[in-house]
């Protein structure tokens, strides 16, 4: 089990990110936007790099959903390894035959 702090400080992230990613989605347009004179787009960057760092995406860090784990997470099945591993030897998962001798 992850520590709470960090399971939480993932959560502050993911709201941060959702409630400014329309904001640097605009801002992010009219700095790619070539058409645009070079003082809009300057200063655009400028109110991208005043937003909070923590509400870019690439801050994110994948947690498994049921331990908070960060490392050795199966992006399809959103959780662990050895959550899979448990889940798996408990028979919760359909089609998926654990064996031992």
């Amino acid at each position: 089990m992850a520590k709470k702090a960090m399971i939480e400080r993932e959560k502050k992230r993911q709201k941060m990110v959702d409630r400014y990613a329309k904001k640097r989605a605009e801002l992010k347009a009219i700095i790619n936007d070539q058409a645009k004179p070079m003082e809009e787009r300057f200063r655009a960057s400028l109110k991208l790099a005043e937003l909070p760092r923590n509400s870019s995406a690439t801050r994110l860090h994948n947690r498994c959903q049921l331990t908070g784990r960060p490392h050795a997470y199966y992006r399809k099945l959103k959780i662990s390894r050895i959550a899979l591993r448990d889940l798996g030897s408990a028979g919760q998962l359909p089609g998926v035959v654990k064996s031992s001798w």
